[in-house]
């Protein structure tokens, strides 16, 4: 039956018509004009899309890389993705573009993201623009969030410009090798009047996080903390983190109080009033004594996991690729002084099912 004019053809359909078309072209005879040219403007057409180039991964950074240098690679990936005042090369506004997108860009998450979705003089990669148009959306970009919505849940691993590159400080202070050996620390003895100083043992407390905190608030972490297995230095910098010690705080997403805890997490366990400062510390507490179960002491993961939630960091094996949770996993495991493990109690819940996963994805990453 020969397809009518206008009528609308199914992918199988049309995929066959394609391949068709490209055989007859194999065989049909060059023109004198233009020697061995296809003729067929849609085989053409198909045909350039095949050979479009694959974006090269950037090399990793040497040294820190600070937010004004990722918004110059983000800019200038703009100007050589529509030649603006350069020649238009999709090539390197690509990995111009994936370098900001690793260090947490949403805009250039998005825009990577859209030149891999509509071919924009590199290879079409849907599972790849699928990942960084969530990863934006994430960080509240309208247009990734309708896009995200459209070519729905990313399947596999993130790809290579939503992972830290291996010389970056986060992947050299804070990513851990997971110890399920790590076990339960011992119930810290903190001296309650000391007020100098970095306290020892399992309590250590660096001097600068510890007299910045009020006394009345460090104190009652030091008594607590023992109760959750928590070391009073991480429950200090986290809180230093999250509010600066301002029981008040309420931030743009309606996080409150010391530990800064959304509704959701309030709910979770069970406080009634989240800027009572001592439901507020004490629900932190146990979120954050859940979440170094879950991910089996990696402090990398635990932090990554308060600031943007546990589906973030199993969604892509590891810390998540926003600006904001980057800066606030480092900034903590700095103030620690590079710590990278902490107790966990196991008992408090069965482990990530996605732990194996980051422990391939992480090796694989550490041989490349």
């Amino acid at each position: 039956m020969p397809w009518r004019l206008g009528a609308p053809l199914s992918a199988a359909a049309a995929c066959v018509l394609l391949v068709a078309g490209v055989a007859r072209a194999q065989f049909v005879s060059p023109g004198p004009e233009t020697p061995g040219a296809v003729t067929n403007p849609a085989v053409a057409a198909a045909l350039a899309l095949q050979n479009l180039p694959r974006p090269a991964v950037p090399p990793p950074e040497r040294g820190d890389v600070v937010p004004a240098q990722v918004q110059r690679w983000r800019e200038e990936a703009r100007a050589y993705e529509y030649g603006d005042g350069v020649p238009r090369d999709a090539l390197r506004a690509s990995e111009l573009y994936c370098r900001a997108a690793r260090y947490g860009d949403a805009e250039a998450q998005y825009s990577l993201a859209w030149m891999l979705t509509n071919a924009r003089g590199i290879e079409r990669n849907d599972a790849n623009a699928a990942h960084l148009f969530v990863a934006a959306a994430e960080q509240g970009h309208v247009q990734a969030r309708n896009m995200a919505a459209r070519l729905g849940t990313p399947l596999g691993p993130p790809p290579p410009c939503l992972r830290p590159p291996e010389g970056d400080t986060l992947a050299e202070v804070g990513v851990a090798p997971l110890n399920p050996a790590a076990g339960v620390p011992a119930a810290p003895s903190v001296p309650g009047a000391a007020r100098a100083g970095t306290l020892g043992g399992s309590a250590s407390i660096p001097r600068a996080l510890y007299e910045r905190a009020p006394i009345a608030i460090s104190s009652y972490v030091q008594l607590i903390a023992p109760e959750y297995r928590l070391e009073p230095g991480l429950v200090l910098a986290v809180m230093a983190a999250e509010s600066n010690f301002d029981p008040l705080a309420v931030s743009a997403k309606n996080a409150q109080g010391l530990m800064q805890l959304i509704p959701d997490t309030a709910r979770r366990f069970g406080v009634r009033n989240s800027l009572d400062p001592a439901q507020n510390i004490r629900c932190g507490m146990a979120y954050l004594r859940w979440l170094l179960a879950y991910f089996e002491g990696d402090l990398a993961l635990a932090l990554a996991a308060y600031n943007a939630g546990e589906g973030a960091v199993e969604r892509y094996l590891g810390v998540p690729p926003f600006a904001e949770t980057r800066n606030y996993v480092l900034k903590i495991l700095i103030s620690l002084g590079g710590r990278r493990t902490h107790g966990f109690d196991a008992s408090v819940t069965p482990p990530s099912a996605r732990l194996v996963a980051m422990r391939e994805f992480a090796g694989a990453a550490a041989r490349r």
